[in-house]
């Protein structure tokens, strides 16, 4: 008997495959079967399901909003469970993959907390592969868009990468020698609440001066927000195009402003860009990788925002001029990334699927084979 099914007779089958896969992850993706799987990126505002082959391109994608999250936890997996099987009908699905937003426990089971769902301690994983009857793999959405541009993207060749996404917040992720590292209790990579301002501006995790506050969206809305509620002479360009409306003043709008050559908005994101630095120079003390990704709807703003994060890093960096620098890039895969990660890491555990089906078949032919007889 091999040892795969010794594990599985010894304990529970899905918890025991899950966790073997992701101890493996380096090798076994090399070998995992060549199947499509369903990657979902679960957000704040939508759901996005899609179907992914094995080379990371994108079969098919679906979306709908998030539901509110007032709602009950089955709320939105009902959401997730309709979009799986509208993809379904069109294609032969073998494993599901689900990117939280987020703190997933190590067993990738239970999202522990989102921020921006009522989920608190939800079992997911088991709760969806027993409405979709496919293995169900589920992971922080930070962690999926890592393994994504790691596999697929920016990061492609690197032994020891650090993703940064930056979006409304900060998450983040870690993968060494091609294993994302999630720590003892799944929740690593929280880089966002990092203090770096202490007693500076509230967080919504509780906190004061984190590394969000300073370097994300929120962060840079924030400030613009601020100067045009002031009427300071620099906004004026920003307040004339929103009509005076400053609420809405949105990330977006502040990068295509700063690419036309606002002066305010170019400045709003050295600023942020030179928060980001900051702290990636932290993390590079801590965790000395070779590359960091740059991910999220702020990076879309260029070099805007990571050209004041390389210099600022390269300035705060400790040991600067007698060390090898990590690579700063921006990732390649866009908002896809973590939907494309959730999918290539369900692959790792489409071959049970498989097998079942496999077994299924052969007790099929056997009875055919009985009764012709």
């Amino acid at each position: 008997m091999s040892i795969y099914r010794e594990r599985v007779y010894r304990g529970t089958a899905r918890a025991t495959v899950l966790r073997t896969a992701g101890t493996r992850e380096r090798r076994s993706h090399l070998t995992a079967p060549r199947v499509p799987t369903v990657g979902i990126d679960i957000g704040g505002t939508k759901v996005m399901a899609g179907v992914v082959d094995a080379d990371g391109a994108i079969l098919e994608k679906v979306r709908t909003e998030t539901p509110d999250k007032s709602k009950s936890p089955k709320v939105v997996e009902d959401t997730i469970v309709d979009l799986v099987l509208d993809l379904s009908d069109r294609h032969d699905v073998h494993a599901v993959g689900i990117g939280a937003a987020g703190w997933v426990d190590a067993d990738r089971n239970r999202v522990l907390f989102a921020p921006h769902l009522s989920w608190r301690n939800e079992p997911l994983r088991d709760r969806l592969a027993s409405r979709l009857s496919v293995p169900v793999l589920v992971d922080n959405d930070a962690n999926t868009a890592a393994w994504a541009e790691w596999r697929f993207g920016a990061g492609r060749g690197e032994d020891h990468l650090v993703m940064i996404t930056l979006g409304t917040g900060i998450g983040g992720a870690i993968l060494e020698d091609g294993q994302v590292k999630r720590g003892k209790y799944g929740v690593a990579g929280e880089f966002g609440h990092m203090q770096v301002v202490p007693g500076g501006h509230r967080c919504p995790c509780g906190n004061r001066g984190c590394w969000e506050q300073y370097s994300s969206g929120n962060a840079l809305v924030r400030e613009a927000r601020e100067l045009a509620a002031a009427e300071s002479p620099v906004a004026y360009g920003i307040i004339d195009r929103v009509g005076g409306n400053i609420s809405e003043i949105t990330g977006p709008l502040i990068t295509e402003l700063a690419r036309g050559g606002d002066a305010m908005c170019v400045e709003l994101l050295q600023d942020i860009g030179q928060w980001l630095g900051v702290g990636i120079a932290n993390l590079a003390a801590a965790l000395d990788p070779s590359c960091f990704v740059i991910g999220g709807g702020v990076s879309a703003a260029d070099d805007l925002l990571i050209g004041p994060a390389r210099d600022a890093f390269r300035r705060h960096l400790t040991g600067r001029g007698y060390r090898p620098e990590a690579r700063i890039v921006k990732a390649q895969l866009g908002p896809e990334a973590g939907m494309v990660g959730a999918a290539d890491l369900a692959r790792l555990v489409a071959r049970r699927f498989r097998r079942a089906n496999r077994r299924r078949v052969e007790r099929y032919e056997r009875y055919a084979q009985a009764g012709r007889g």
